[in-house]
């Protein structure tokens, strides 16, 4: 019987960046990978020369998106129409629109709605601090966690569809040591760690410092080009570098692997570290 892997996540590029040798990994794999996305990445900068031929910002990144699912081997792609939110402090945050000017518990009925519609033995989101503390990150996670767990309740929102429980729930996660290891280098080529990114606006010394458990450990060097290819559809985004520049130099370094908490069921307490979703 084919498995089906559900991913929830905030913004295009958030599928390649992140988790997406895993995704193209289930894949070739023969499983049904499909994305859920809270927005379109309305707030993303954009260099002007990408704008040609779009009309937006939005309708830039979705096509993005999909050039990136079709490398991944995605199934299908869904969008829940929120607003992107903008990194913590920006005046996005604010906006009527903004996937964080809306509760929790609306996001989680729309999620459940893909829940239960795709039937996913597997759902993957982010890990409680969004991976870097973006605000739609947090709100996608909670969403997630709180659909996973309505989803199977017939007395929540039943005009949705039937209930149904999906076997996993993981949160993906940076590696502790890429970070750690990215941040010794940054500081060795006299760079600010603390104002990582585009805009200067991710602390990775502070990420470095958080600890999550790994329970799951993919290694998709079997998929790297997929995720390659997948990545340098983010263009606006910086997809290039992504893969060929100083991160995707340390990732080739510390080995290409995903890793993941495993949210549900709770976890075996031996400290074996797995290397599939499924099992």
């Amino acid at each position: 019987m084919t498995s089906t892997i559900l991913a929830v996540l905030a913004h295009p590029d958030d599928e390649s960046f992140g988790m997406g040798g895993t995704l193209a990994l289930c894949a070739q794999k023969g499983c049904n990978v499909y994305l859920v996305c809270a927005t379109r990445g309305e707030v993303g900068t954009v260099d002007p020369e990408h704008m040609q031929g779009f009309a937006s910002i939005a309708e830039l990144r979705e096509s993005e998106l999909r050039c990136a699912a079709g490398h991944l081997g995605l199934k299908g792609v869904y969008f829940l129409d929120y607003r992107d939110s903008g990194m913590p402090g920006s005046p996005d945050n604010n906006h009527p629109d903004a996937q964080v000017s809306h509760p929790v518990e609306e996001v989680a009925g729309k999620v459940v709605k893909y829940i239960r519609d795709l039937k996913p033995d597997v759902v993957l989101t982010f890990d409680p601090i969004g991976g870097y503390r973006h605000p739609d990150h947090i709100h996608i996670h909670k969403a997630t966690v709180l659909a996973f767990k309505h989803a199977s309740d017939p007395a929540f929102r039943p005009e949705l569809g039937s209930p149904f429980t999906p076997a996993r729930l993981y949160f993906h996660t940076i590696p502790r040591r890429f970070l750690k290891f990215g941040v010794g280098l940054i500081k060795l080529f006299g760079k600010d760690p603390k104002k990582w990114g585009r805009n200067g606006d991710i602390d990775l010394e502070s990420l470095a410092n958080v600890d999550f458990p790994q329970h799951v450990r993919i290694d998709y060097r079997t998929v790297s080009e997929q995720k390659n290819r997948a990545s340098f559809c983010h263009a606006s985004q910086g997809g290039m570098q992504m893969r060929t520049g100083f991160i995707g130099w340390v990732f080739r370094l510390l080995g290409e692997t995903d890793t993941f908490i495993q949210a549900y069921p709770q976890p075996e307490t031996d400290g074996k570290v797995k290397t599939d979703l499924l099992v």
